[in-house]
């Protein structure tokens, strides 16, 4: 649109009203162009770190499955330090912290942390080396019955019964607190799935005390 022209197609402003409307609508886009790109280019990287640092959490899990706590921890306190050197990007712009990818980095870091306190210390506590909203907890808490489920199979094909019967207890203990919650959305979804591997962990261990009384 012609500097010269109202929004609305009215007649020519007088000169200098004209000159300032022109002045103002420049600085306008130019300060939302310039705020735009910063945020893109922060975007852009927040996803490529949150996706390594998904990816450092996943591999630490595969270690805790194998029973390589230590490589565990190297990998974790990778995606501590890369998780926590995003949070300059959401002190410029909150809007940053709701990004997917991020989201998804800090459910699965959650719940590969929690794993490693589970078998570690027996037992899931508050994280504190990176900041967790209450969904990133939630959501790496389900997550992690799953992680339990697997667990269990493992140690009871190892006839290791006792200690599958521990983790279950854990298992259990976080689907009766966490029902206390009215999840709704994607979180919902999850804690269904927490259920559904809490139904099999049992059915695991039943079948196992079945079998030992014939």
């Amino acid at each position: 649109m012609p500097c010269d022209l109202l929004h609305n197609g009215s007649p020519r402003l007088a000169p200098k009203l004209n000159t300032i409307y022109c002045m103002s609508k420049i600085q306008l886009f130019a300060k939302l162009k310039k705020e735009y790109d910063h945020y893109y280019l922060s975007r852009q990287k927040i996803i490529g770190v949150a996706n390594d640092a998904l990816a450092n959490s996943k591999q630490a899990i595969f270690s805790l499955h194998r029973d390589n706590i230590k490589e565990a921890e190297k990998l974790l306190l990778v995606a501590e330090k890369k998780l926590s050197g995003l949070r300059k990007y959401f002190n410029q712009n909150l809007f940053l912290e709701d990004e997917g990818a991020y989201r998804a980095a800090i459910e699965e870091y959650a719940e590969a942390k929690l794993f490693w306190q589970v078998l570690t210390k027996g037992k899931i506590d508050f994280i504190k080396d990176v900041n967790l909203y209450f969904a990133g907890y939630l959501g790496g808490l389900c997550d992690l019955t799953g992680e339990l489920l697997r667990k269990i199979i493992l140690l009871a094909t190892a006839e290791k019964f006792k200690e599958a019967q521990k983790l279950k207890d854990i298992l259990s203990d976080i689907v009766a607190q966490m029902i206390k919650f009215n999840l709704t959305g994607y979180l919902r979804n999850k804690f269904d799935a927490a259920k559904h591997n809490l139904r099999k962990a049992e059915e695991v261990l039943y079948d196992i005390k079945i079998k030992s009384l014939r």
